[in-house]
């Protein structure tokens, strides 16, 4: 029998999420409630999660034991957001004023706005700007509940600029409790510079630039905008295999604007992950099904780009897709950091249910990110990362504008009291 170091107690209702992974059609409403119940952690592992009455005969309390009283409210595992763009510098809101006013995504890109404009101010900031802007938006993050966070490079655009954004990732996640995933997205976009060249351009990103990220282990994934106007599907596969033959893990921005064939690229190559798919196929569906690669929807991103079609949620889910959500965070169309905002728009714009978004929030994308064995669940041997909400109630987490994450705990340690950060002594 373990000390606990750490009990949670009076809790209404505990989802778990327990369970294989990663979730197929039913399977994404299986979120393992337990009602009055506990949890129990030693040394920042889960050592139980289950009902209250079990609770003596498997954990030993000591005098030393803290005690956290969820006072009747439910609790759920950390969320995971497998998909942002948080190292950057400068702000596009003029860009964000003209779309309010009701410019295109393409029209503003066109006239030298949107990515590229981002790339101007990144390639400019020093390594420390690109640190402190990180780490302030890591903060923000861990007050919305999320615990894990995939975050990708992708403003630089150059060898040494990719490098800078990929070494700030590192040097936060050092020193952030929250769990960071590093991906190399040199192939976000030609930048401005090499639009005269552009074979020459992806040239450099394969024989330069995925070289370097991999040899001094710097990206646990590389990605590629396989979109049309950015990048064909031939030209994402000579990035995709040559990150993969440097022993890196895979992800594709796909289908978000057009259809082009990036989801089939996706199952294709065995990538973790196929990102936006406003306009997967039918085949792309069945694909991703097949080579169980997780269909990662971003409904903020169509939001703010004020896109009139959102990824067709519930075909991928019948399709046997497995099925995850993400926030898109970026300067310029995903403006919120929000998982809980995320699933509140995959609920009630993609017709998934509460339970559905609660999978789709935490287990499948730490399965995207290659850590189901670590986080997204409330097992036995797992990091103690979870949310305590502020009443019984799971639906307040759709509650947008309302502050229904009431602590927030990372590896066993207490980082969001009464919705306040914390210090990391827990």
């Amino acid at each position: 029998m373990t000390d606990a170091e750490l009990l949670v107690e009076n809790i209404s209702r505990l989802a778990t999420l327990a369970g294989p992974v990663p979730r197929r059609g039913e399977g994404h409403r299986q979120i393992g409630l337990v009602e009055e119940a506990a949890l129990a952690v030693a040394a920042g592992r889960v050592i139980f999660a289950g009902p209250a009455r079990e609770l003596a005969a498997r954990v030993r309390l000591t005098p030393k034991t803290r005690r956290l009283d969820a006072e009747g409210a439910a609790v759920i595992p950390g969320l995971v957001d497998p998909h942002t763009h948080q190292v950057f510098a400068g702000q596009r809101d003029d860009e964000i004023e003209r779309r309010l006013a009701g410019a295109s995504y393409a029209e503003i890109a066109a006239a030298g706005g949107g990515i590229v404009r981002t790339v101007v101010a990144t390639r400019a900031a020093s390594q420390a700007d690109l640190e402190q802007g990180l780490r302030a938006r890591l903060d923000e993050v861990l007050l919305c509940g999320t615990t894990t966070v995939e975050v990708k490079s992708g403003y630089g655009l150059e060898p040494a600029a990719e490098i800078r954004s990929l070494e700030a990732i590192r040097a936060v996640a050092a020193d952030h409790p929250l769990t960071v995933v590093p991906t190399f997205l040199g192939a976000h976009e030609v930048p401005l510079d090499w639009r005269h060249d552009r074979k020459g351009y992806l040239d450099r990103v394969v024989t330069e630039m995925i070289p370097e990220v991999a040899s001094r282990g710097l990206a646990r994934f590389c990605d590629v905008f396989c979109e049309a106007g950015v990048f064909t599907v031939d030209e994402s596969r000579r990035v995709l295999e040559a990150a993969r033959d440097r022993g890196m893990g895979l992800r594709v921005h796909a289908d978000e604007l057009a259809w082009t064939g990036g989801a089939e690229l996706a199952a294709e190559l065995g990538a973790r992950s196929a990102d936006h798919l406003g306009f997967v196929s039918a085949a792309g569906m069945k694909a991703l099904a097949e080579a169980s690669c997780v269909a990662t929807l971003l409904p903020s991103a169509s939001f703010y780009l004020r896109l009139d079609r959102l990824a067709p949620a519930r075909a991928l889910i019948d399709a046997g897709a497995p099925v995850a959500i993400a926030t898109d965070a970026n300067p310029g169309g995903g403006l919120s950091p929000s998982m809980p905002f995320a699933m509140t728009q995959a609920c009630f714009g993609m017709g998934l249910s509460l339970q559905e978004a609660l999978v789709a929030g935490t287990i499948q994308p730490a399965y995207s990110l290659g850590l189901a064995d670590e986080v997204g669940s409330l097992e036995p041997g797992k990091s103690a990362d979870f949310v305590v909400l502020r009443s019984p109630r799971l639906l307040d987490l759709l509650r947008v504008g309302v502050r229904s994450v009431r602590h927030v705990v990372k590896a066993g340690r207490l980082l969001v009291r009464d919705g306040v950060r914390q210090d990391e002594s827990g």
